[in-house]
């Protein structure tokens, strides 16, 4: 398993998405499904950046488990309590007028990945996407 924790600010998103790369390209995986992670670990990471700690600038730690074809992604935060899972999804027949706001990213993330997983442990937030290629 590899491991970053960094401040929880949108000016690491990069840092991240490097992190995430890293790892994906000792694994030969197909540039689509690069470009699919690293647009699920960005959603995520800026919804921890912006909701997470309020007003306050906490962490996030991501931790990775890459094999051959396979990468586990999580990423955890010690802000308030929040499952995304527990959100209704969106209704995507309705225009963007007509829709409620949010929800939609985590609605791409939880359709492009092969699994999103919720916990809260130890007064963290711990949220896993899995993808295999």
């Amino acid at each position: 398993m590899k491991e970053l924790q960094l401040d929880a600010l949108t000016e690491n998103l990069d840092r991240v998405l490097e992190f995430i790369e890293e790892q994906l390209e000792q694994y030969d995986c197909p540039i689509k499904t690069v470009i699919q992670i690293k647009i699920a670990v960005e959603e995520l990471f800026v919804n921890i950046a912006h909701y997470a700690y309020g007003e306050e600038t906490g962490y996030a730690i991501i931790q990775t488990e890459t094999e051959a074809g396979k990468i586990k992604i999580t990423l955890i935060d010690g802000g308030m309590y929040y499952n995304p899972l527990e959100k209704e999804d969106p209704d995507v027949t309705l225009s963007a007028e007509e829709r409620q706001i949010g929800g939609l990213g985590i609605y791409m993330v939880k359709k492009s990945m092969d699994s999103v997983e919720y916990e809260y442990v130890d007064e963290k937030n711990c949220l896993t996407i899995t993808k295999t290629w």
